[in-house]
């Protein structure tokens, strides 16, 4: 439920009421049930503003793999994005400039979809009509943590809103308020970080073909080139494009006009969906990898790009996250019944070992697939080929490929 200030203390306060903090909040709960304690949502955005927003062409989305519905299922925030998702039912893998592709379809893998696209719009409103409806969390928005420090029994928090703050005590923070985290910087928790060189162009676009549910993934010297189905909107069709570029390629791509811009794009996807029509709003972001080195600590818990921040080429961040989410939720929901603290460093340890092979194996697939696919280099471009081959002629190989992209495999 929405509040209008804080209590003095809570077992759990959640900072960031985004997509990974809220989901948290309400898996927790949902798992918890009658047994939930106190749990809080700081959220620095306000909720009256969330409620605004209204559907636009131009709206951002996320992938979000097989494994990834599973886990909002048992949450239950599932039944609530059923009806607004696009489902991913196809995906085709080529190399631009040299021969060699391969499909992956849901037939083949026996699952409904192979993954889904959903609007990061519908999503937040679903989460934050959970959040403002639940009994069990209290939502603080719009809010900010001013200071945390560790206490004995967990931290010490400064909550803030305009010229007034208030003071929590919480046995276990969660923090999940994006990369650039303000309180991840304060509390001196260090992050590898690998600078990849490259910009991600984003905008929702209008081919003159239906896309039939098959999202694209397209690899060029300068990085992947992705189409991913999006829903309808007012009658156009429209897909989610990630074109994956260096900086200076960026930068004049950016300085486009619209026309320009689809004649550049055209050049880059070919003309598997027709003619591109209509181009959004563009986004422009600086990819890079970042791995926070402590992911616990007592007390506290990182989640979502706090934690590590992926290269997008293979949709793996928010997916991740999920995983993350699912398998914190179990140890604090065992822990919890246990009457153990929630932020006893036992516990915390417990969910890093439990994820740390899945974090590893993520990364490390993720960063591969970065070095192979943006290269020009002869022996990157002769693995790409025998990579794509490869899943086309064997059939094994493809199942458990799929199976990896859509987060069914784990340890």
């Amino acid at each position: 439920m929405i509040k209008k200030l804080p209590n003095n203390k809570y077992e759990i306060v959640v900072v960031g009421g985004g997509m990974v903090g809220a989901t948290f909040a309400i898996s927790l709960s949902k798992i918890l049930g009658s047994d939930c304690p106190p749990i809080l949502v700081v959220e620095a955005a306000s909720v009256k503003n969330q409620e605004n927003s209204a559907p636009s062409y131009d709206a951002r989305s996320t992938a979000l793999s097989f494994g990834s519905r599973a886990i909002l299922e048992n949450s239950g925030i599932w039944e609530d994005l059923n009806e607004v998702v696009e489902p991913i039912n196809e995906i085709q893998i080529s190399d631009k400039g040299h021969f060699g592709s391969t499909r992956l379809s849901c037939k083949e893998q026996n699952v409904d979809a192979l993954g889904y696209v959903i609007e990061n719009s519908d999503l937040g409103a679903v989460l934050s009509a959970r959040l403002e409806s639940s009994l069990a969390i209290d939502y603080f928005s719009p809010g900010e943590i001013r200071k945390a420090s560790p206490t004995q029994n967990g931290m010490r928090l400064i909550i803030g809103r305009g010229g007034v703050s208030y003071q929590v005590d919480a046995k276990l923070m969660v923090l999940a308020d994006g990369g650039r985290s303000p309180i991840c910087q304060q509390l001196g928790i260090q992050k590898f970080l690998k600078n990849y060189e490259q910009r991600a162009i984003i905008a929702n676009v209008s081919p003159q073909k239906p896309h039939k549910n098959i999202a694209f993934e397209r690899f060029t010297p300068d990085g992947p080139f992705a189409m991913l189905p999006l829903r309808s909107f007012d009658d156009q069709n429209r897909c989610s494009m990630v074109c994956v570029t260096n900086e200076q390629e960026s930068e004049e791509i950016m300085q486009m006009t619209k026309g320009q811009l689809i004649a550049t794009l055209q050049e880059k996807f070919g003309s598997r969906l027709g003619k591109i029509n209509h181009i959004g709003e563009r986004y422009d972001f600086p990819l890079k990898l970042s791995i926070a080195k402590e992911q616990v600590r007592p007390g506290l818990v990182l989640l979502g790009n706090v934690a590590h921040t992926l290269h997008p080429v293979a949709g793996q961040g928010m997916n991740l996250a999920l995983r993350d989410i699912h398998v914190l939720v179990n140890c604090l929901d065992r822990g919890i019944k246990r009457q153990i603290n929630p932020g006893d460093m036992s516990l915390l340890q417990g969910y890093i070992d439990e994820q740390s092979f899945d974090h590893g194996k993520t990364t490390s697939f993720t960063d591969n697939v970065v070095g192979l696919f943006s290269s020009n280099k002869a022996s990157s471009i002769l693995g790409r080929k025998l990579g794509i081959l490869s899943l086309e002629l064997f059939p094994m190989l493809r199942k458990s490929f799929a199976a990896e992209a859509m987060g069914l495999i784990r340890k």
